[in-house]
C-alpha cells in the first residue's frame, strides 16, 4: 500500500461516525423536545453552567431548534465531504470545529480530560486537515480533472448545481421529517400509568420503563416492599443512565450513582431526578 493510502482507515471511521451521529439526532425523537431532559435544549442548558463558553451555549439553547438541527446536518455533511473526498481539508476543520465546541461545552468538565471523546475526535481530525486526501478515492480530485475543459467545466457546474438543489430538498425533508417526530405532549392522567406488575421484578434488579412523555426511565426493586423509580437523564448533560446494579452508570462520561440516584463519582453535579410511584393492586404505578 502507498503512504497516500494511510488515511483512508481514518477517513472511513471519522465520516462514518459523523454521518451516523447526524442522523440519529435526526431520527431521535427525543433531540428536538424543547420538554425532553434528553433533548437538545436541557443538555445545551446543562452545558452552559459549567462550560467556559457558556454564554453562547445559552445563546445556542435559545434557539435549540435551529442549533440542533444545525448540528445534525453539520456531522451529516462534514460525514459526506469527508467519505466522499469532497474539499476535504475544509470538511476536516469543519469536524474539527464541531468537535471542539463539544469538547468545551460537554465535556470540559470530564475528569480526567481523556475519558471524553470529544478532545480525541479534535486531534483525530488534524492529519486530513494537514494532509487532505491526497486525491486517493477523491471526488474532488476527479472533478478538477473533468474542469480543464468548457465541456468538463459544465459538467462540473451542472453536477453542482444538480448537489446543491438535492442537499436543499434533503435537509427540508430531514427537517420537517424530525420535527414531527418529536412526541405530543400527553394530557393524560399519569397515575393511571401502570410501569410493571410487581410479581414481574425481582428484588434487587430493574426494569426500564417509559413515561407518558416518552422520557426513560428506571424502575428498582432494592427490597420485597421497596420499589424506587428515576429518570434515566443523567443531571451532567442528559445522557441516559445504565443499571449497572446496584446503581447507575452514565456512558457518556462516566458519572455513577447509587441506588438512591444519588452521586457517587464523574462529573454529575446534581442526583438523578426521583420519579414517584407506587403498589396498587398488584401493579406498580406512577403516583
Amino acid at each position: 500500500m502507498r503512504s497516500e493510502h494511510a488515511l483512508l482507515p481514518l477517513r472511513a471511521f471519522l465520516g462514518g461516525t459523523f454521518v451516523y451521529a447526524g442522523v440519529s439526532k435526526l431520527l431521535d425523537t427525543q433531540y428536538l423536545d424543547g420538554t425532553s431532559p434528553l433533548g437538545v435544549h436541557a443538555q445545551m442548558v446543562n452545558a452552559a453552567a459549567t462550560s467556559p463558553i457558556g454564554p453562547l451555549v445559552s445563546l445556542a439553547a435559545d434557539h435549540a431548534t435551529a442549533a440542533g438541527l444545525a448540528i445534525a446536518f453539520g456531522e451529516v455533511a462534514v460525514g459526506l465531504a469527508t467519505l466522499l473526498g469532497l474539499v476535504t481539508r475544509f470538511a476536516a476543520l469543519g469536524g474539527a470545529l464541531l468537535s471542539l465546541g463539544f469538547f468545551l461545552a460537554v465535556s470540559w468538565t470530564t475528569r480526567p480530560y481523556y475519558f471524553g471523546a470529544d478532545i480525541v475526535f479534535v486531534f483525530a481530525w488534524t492529519p486530513l486537515l494537514i494532509a487532505g486526501d491526497a486525491g486517493v478515492w477523491s471526488l474532488s480530485a476527479r472533478l478538477s480533472t473533468k474542469g480543464q475543459d468548457d465541456a468538463g467545466r459544465r459538467i462540473v457546474l451542472r453536477g453542482g448545481l444538480i448537489a446543491g438543489a438535492v442537499a436543499v430538498v434533503g435537509v427540508a425533508a430531514s427537517s420537517v421529517l424530525a420535527l414531527a417526530r418529536r412526541p405530543a405532549r400527553s394530557s393524560a392522567d399519569p397515575v393511571s400509568h401502570v410501569i410493571a406488575f410487581v410479581d414481574d421484578v425481582v428484588v434487587g434488579s430493574s426494569k426500564s420503563f417509559t413515561m407518558p412523555n416518552g422520557t426513560p426511565a428506571h424502575l428498582l426493586r432494592p427490597a420485597p416492599d421497596t420499589f424506587l423509580a428515576y429518570n434515566a437523564a443523567c443531571s451532567h448533560q442528559g445522557c441516559p443512565v445504565s443499571y449497572v446494579g446496584p446503581g447507575f452508570r452514565c456512558p457518556c462520561h462516566g458519572a455513577t450513582y447509587d441506588e438512591n440516584g444519588q452521586v457517587t463519582g464523574g462529573p454529575a453535579p446534581a442526583p438523578l431526578v426521583k420519579i414517584p410511584v407506587e403498589v396498587v393492586d398488584g401493579q406498580v404505578v406512577l403516583a
